[in-house]
Formats: structure tokens, sequence, C-alpha cells
């Protein structure tokens, strides 16, 4: 970091360590054996993570996130396949949005901006509608900052023989999942989320049968996950050019995940910046969209004051000229913002940020503590 480099309190792409940012100081042959060596490791030590050892097989793709969902999603559904979609957010939407661009049939269950799609939501659509084969559920819903339920969600689809397939793309790394023992037909992240790589590719960690499977589904060339796992498998080799220094970058990352104590050590520094953020922004009089048991550990949405002082490209203005990037919101029922916890963070920064926002609402003419939203939503209290 240089003084001119502000942090980022976003979901992905986040402020990375200094040590993986000089990860990506060495040029690499993307056909060289020593890269093939590199990117063996990361993808065993993702499966490790992922507890899929034994019955997933990892595979990486070049882009970012959402190439690796659509990846997944047109390898592993056939074509005339039913899915269950569960939307409470952007991204939720955004698999509809790949789904009908791909031609493949699905159904939704939409809970709106932030409410949380329960195991009971699932078993009844799933009784209800045979046709089904599978189940796609965004595990931390980022636009709104709900951790869902996946573990009951798991728990129907078991039940009723259906495939689950898990986007984790903001949680994965921090928040625990073991996808043989969910069990997880697949589930779909990224580099620059929690393990803090740098954007550049995307990964899925498939059920090795499942993907075997799936020879000539896939409707793109270049996004074909089994093409891809296949010739990986014959040479240790992208099939298209590899984002090698973002490579070299995650598996530096990854040592650094490691030495941080895994999932465990990650999630409680990354709780840590959310209770202490959140308890910060309160005391100045903010209010989160969500109760304390909906909030996730990735990023909080916070609802904007009701003032006509209060215009969010000030305030983000007055914000990043202290060092600090922020997120807009994405909900449609109330004005908000969103703050991250992920990435290179720790207290003296979320102290800093708290103390930044505090002189941006007084820098705009904001009393403190600033006052309520204009209308709160239901904050999930009786979800």
């Amino acid at each position: 970091m240089t003084q001119k480099d502000p942090y980022l309190l976003t979901p992905g792409p986040l402020t990375t360590s200094l040590s993986v940012k000089e990860a990506m100081l060495h040029d690499w042959g993307s056909w060289d054996g020593e890269f093939n060596r590199l990117t063996g490791e990361v993808c065993e030590r993702l499966l490790r993570v992922a507890g899929g050892e034994g019955s997933h097989v990892c595979v990486p793709m070049q882009g970012s996130g959402t190439f690796a969902v659509e990846a997944t999603l047109g390898t592993l559904i056939p074509p005339a396949s039913t899915t269950l979609v569960l939307m409470n957010g952007a991204y939720g939407q955004r698999i509809g949005k790949i789904l009908d661009t791909l031609g493949r049939p699905y159904l939704a269950i939409n809970k709106g901006d932030y409410h949380p799609p329960r195991g009971e939501d699932v078993a009844r659509v799933l009784a209800d509608k045979p046709e089904i084969e599978q189940v796609v559920v965004v595990h931390c819903e980022t636009s709104s900052g709900i951790l869902n339920p996946i573990e009951e969600i798991a728990d129907v689809c078991r039940e009723a023989g259906k495939r689950l397939i898990i986007d984790s793309m903001s949680a994965f790394g921090a928040v625990p999942v073991n996808v043989a023992e969910l069990p997880c037909a697949a589930l779909v992240s990224s580099a620059n989320k929690c393990f803090e790589g740098v954007p550049g590719f995307g990964f899925a960690i498939v059920e090795r049968e499942l993907l075997a499977a799936s020879a000539g589904q896939c409707h793109s060339l270049s996004l074909d996950l089994h093409a891809q796992w296949q010739y990986m498998e014959k040479t240790g080799q992208w099939r298209f050019t590899p984002p090698t220094h973002v490579v070299a970058a995650f598996l530096q990352a990854m040592c650094e995940h490691e030495a941080e104590g895994g999932v465990a050590g990650r999630l409680a520094r990354y709780r840590r910046n959310r209770d202490r953020l959140v308890a910060g922004l309160r005391e100045i009089g903010f209010q989160t969209l969500l109760a304390d048991e909906w909030l996730s550990p990735i990023i909080t949405t916070f609802l904007s004051p009701d003032s006509p002082n209060f215009e969010f490209s000030r305030f983000y203005d007055a914000i990043k000229a202290r060092g600090f990037l922020i997120y807009p919101g994405k909900l449609t029922v109330a004005d908000s913002f969103r703050v991250g916890c992920i990435g290179q963070l720790h207290d003296e920064q979320i102290d800093a940020v708290v103390s930044a926002i505090s002189d941006a609402c007084q820098e705009l003419g904001l009393s403190v503590p600033v006052p309520a939203p204009a209308a709160a939503p239901d904050n999930l209290e009786h979800a």
C-alpha cells in the first residue's frame, strides 16, 4: 500500500497484502511445468478447504466470478433440465438472467431484496414441481449482506433427491462449507474474495461423476467446464491463456489464509470487523438493514439517513478523500449504502473508517447522530 491507495471496504476486489502484490512481479510461461505446478497446488488446496478431496474436482476458469458461474450452469445443466433458482437480491437474479440467456428452463422463489429463502419454501416448490432437477442458491447475497441458510436448503435438496449448486462467490474461504457433507453438487467462487487474492479467475468445485457426465452440454467453447477439466487432467495446462500473475498471487494468498488459521481464523477476523463496524456506525446513528442474526461477516447494508443534506455521491467522495472506498446500495425498497468487512482490514482500519464516516457526515451538514431513515423496511426480526 502507498499513501495514495485507498482501503477497499467492498466485497471484492479488496485490499490485498503487500506480499500478494509482490507475487505478481514475476513472469510465468503459461505452458511451463513450474506454472502448471502452481495451478495444481491451488486446486488441491481449494479442494481441501471445501472438504471435497474424495468426491469433487476443482476447475479454475478465466474471467470474473460471473464467468465461472455461467460456465458451471452451462456445463452441468442439460438444455431441457428444469432448475429452481432462489433469489433474494441482485446475484440470485443474475443467475436467472444467465439461465434465460442459455435457454435453460427455470422456476424461481423470489424473496425480494433481502428476505432469506427458507428450507420450507424450497420443500413446497419441490413437492409441487417434481420436474425440477437442481436448486441454485447464492451463499452470501452481497446486495444486502445476508448470509443465506444453505444448510437447511441442502437438507431439503438431499431429502428430495435434487442437486444443489451454490454460488459462494463472497463467502467461500471465510464461511465454513463442506461440499461432501452438505452435500453440494457444485460450489463456485472467485480468487478476489475471502482468500484475498486479486481478480482474474474463478473456480468451480464439482462432483467428479457429475462433471464427467456433462460432456457436450455446454453452450460455449471457452466456458466449457468439462473441456477445461479434461484438458487440465491430460496436460496440467489451462486450455487458453491463463491469468498467470493472478494464479501466482492467489497461491500466496492461500498460504496467508492458511497461516491465519484457515476458514476459522479468517471468519474470526471478519466477524470482529463486522461487529466493530456495526457498533461504531450505530453509535453515529446509522441503522442496519438486517437484524443481527442475519448479518454476514462479508458486507453490511446501512440505511441512508432521512436528510436533504445526505447525497450518496457526496458522501462517497468525502469518505474517499479520507482514504476509504465503500459501496452504493442495491436495494429497491430503500436508499442505502454498503460497507465491506473483508480484505486486509483490522481494528485500526475499521476504527478509521468509522471516524471517516462521522467526519463525512459533519462535512455534509448532517447532525450526529444522523437522522433515522425515512421508512425502514422490516429488518427480518420475524423471518
